[in-house]
């Protein structure tokens, strides 16, 4: 039988400024891994037809979750998942650089905290999940090379 599959597309925005990497800690209200660190980022709203989907996503959802403009927005590597409720996922993996604006959380409920932290403090803290980790992995394999 054959299997069709429609992925939700979400867009993880890996935020650089001075050899550190902006996290967010996500609400305790959040369906998907709540109180967990994460890069900024969420789903891709643009209707069909659009350009820059990927790019303008990220902008996007840095904006929304903590008020950060970034710029330099490069694709680093992509992974499918399903989520908690069973829907099929593609999480694309951005690097951005920071360009200005004060982190902070805009809505409590979805990012309860922001933390600017360095690729060590990444892979040492305890609310990292491992996937990160590997993404972490790949953003500064892809930096070190240019």
């Amino acid at each position: 039988m054959l299997q069709e599959y429609g992925y939700v597309v979400n867009v993880d925005a890996a935020v650089v400024r001075d050899g550190e990497y902006l996290l967010i800690e996500r609400g305790a209200a959040e369906s998907h891994a709540a109180g967990a660190l994460a890069f900024p980022g969420g789903k891709v709203e643009q209707p069909p037809g659009g350009e820059e989907t990927i790019r303008e996503t990220a902008r996007r959802e840095v904006r929304e979750e903590v008020g950060v403009e970034v710029d330099g927005v490069e694709f680093v590597t992509s992974a499918t998942f399903e989520s908690d409720t069973g829907t099929p996922c593609i999480n694309i993996v951005t690097c951005c650089r920071y360009t200005g604006g004060e982190a902070r959380p805009r809505e409590p409920e979805e990012v309860a905290a922001v933390h600017w932290l360095t690729p060590t403090a990444i892979r040492d803290h305890d609310a990292v999940p491992p996937y990160l980790v590997d993404y972490l992995d790949a953003i500064e394999a892809r930096r070190d090379a240019e």
